[in-house]
């Protein structure tokens, strides 16, 4: 996909916003626009058709209880994920001005998101995060996830001389940290007011990764976030949901038939996999011991059926993708999407360990979906449109002059 390679000779001819402004030493580089990052691509694709056949063999024997119909999940997880195809098509062709046009209007809308699901949103699972459209059912912390990371990038480009002055450090603290933080911790407030904990912990270390990316000072931040564990901490032990799952993370064993069957049998799947696994399709966990398998505890089903080599190849798929999220984000042709990259990256990362982390666990259950394997619509979508953005950075790369 290098095929006509096309110097980009100035800003003037580069895309509205594509300033040249990399902090790798940009008057040694220069911009040139190219096919998409085919490593990239072709790894996405990779991931989408194995969480496919994950979801399918993980689910048939749920949907065929449930509804009376095995493909019921794998039929509109697929539908969901052509529709994400088609999402990530469009946006890798935007051009890149686009994403820092509209960055701040993605915050707004994702905030009246979150604000409304508090009103209309659908309760399940003793907690308020669904909001349904019809045939339509998302959940707005997805959606919040991205547009911080977009938004971040977005005021980091434009008050960077602020953000950053070393005449001045009461505007730089105050333009570095302090808006920061409330662009984050106003949308933590209305994830919290969902008791939805874990998207708590996600869309903060996504705020505190892109502070550090942008140059904030590592001490600072490391302050911040002992701050931010604190907080989290006091309200899980404050909230009685919270608490609970606490309680049930220190010792399943004793919360065999309330709470901590799902991390039993999870853990049990993933033991009983060994090294070459039980074969796909083979799992008997899904047989109604691992409930709703196909969805957060999805990875327990590849390790019980694909063993050790099916676990290490999921995990290897993720760390071609980040890596190659970092490559784009160091040949970015400016600061913005720099940023945008290393977001969209480090959210990824995080996401996954966090999955791993909990059905192993390592930490509390707190419904963290492992991206393009776990089942769901509004995720997929978001997490296909994050690659598309990725994509359509890697189309405009710095080189060596």
């Amino acid at each position: 996909m290098k095929k006509n390679m096309q110097v980009v000779r100035n800003a003037a001819s580069a895309p509205q916003g594509a300033t040249l402004q990399n902090p790798i030493n940009p008057e040694n580089y220069r911009a040139v626009k190219s096919g998409v990052d085919t490593t990239l691509l072709l790894t996405v694709l990779v991931l989408l058709l194995f969480g496919l056949v994950m979801v399918f063999s993980a689910s048939y024997a749920d949907a065929q209880t449930r509804y009376g119909d095995s493909y019921y999940f794998i039929k509109r997880q697929s539908g969901m994920v052509v529709l994400g195809l088609v999402v990530m098509i469009v946006v890798a062709r935007l051009p890149l001005w686009i994403f820092k046009k509209f960055a701040p209007l993605t915050y707004l809308v994702s905030v009246i998101l979150l604000a409304a699901v508090l009103v209309i949103g659908d309760d399940g699972g003793g907690a308020q995060r669904w909001i349904e459209l019809g045939p339509i059912r998302f959940q707005p912390s997805e959606i919040a996830k991205f547009s911080i990371i977009l938004t971040l990038s977005w005021y980091y480009a434009k008050f960077a001389n602020k953000a950053f002055d070393r005449e001045n450090k009461k505007t730089a603290n105050l333009y570095g940290t302090v808006f920061p933080l409330c662009i984050v911790g106003f949308v933590c407030l209305l994830v919290m007011l969902e008791k939805h904990l874990s998207g708590i912990i996600i869309i903060g270390a996504i705020g505190l990764m892109m502070m550090y990316a942008s140059g904030i000072r590592a001490k600072l931040l490391g302050g911040l976030s002992l701050i931010g564990v604190a907080g989290v901490t006091v309200f899980a032990f404050a909230v009685d949901y919270t608490r609970r799952r606490i309680d049930i993370w220190r010792n399943p064993a004793a919360f065999p038939q309330d709470g901590g069957w799902q991390t039993l049998q999870g853990m049990r799947a993933i033991g009983s996999g060994g090294f070459f696994g039980l074969g796909l399709g083979n799992s008997r966990q899904k047989f109604s011991y691992v409930s709703q398998p196909q969805n957060d505890f999805i990875y327990t089903i590849v390790c019980e059926e694909l063993g050790f080599i099916g676990a290490v190849a999921v995990i290897v798929l993720f760390g071609i993708l980040v890596w190659r999220g970092f490559v784009i984000a160091m040949r970015s042709p400016d600061r913005f999407t720099q940023l945008v990259a290393i977001g969209i990256s480090s959210k990824t990362a995080l996401q996954v360990l966090l999955n791993i982390a909990v059905v192993t666990n390592s930490i509390p259950n707190t419904g963290i979906s492992l991206p393009f394997f776990s089942y769901g619509g509004s995720a997929i979508v978001v997490q296909l449109a994050e690659m598309g953005t990725l994509l359509a950075i890697s189309r405009y790369t710095l080189e060596k002059k």
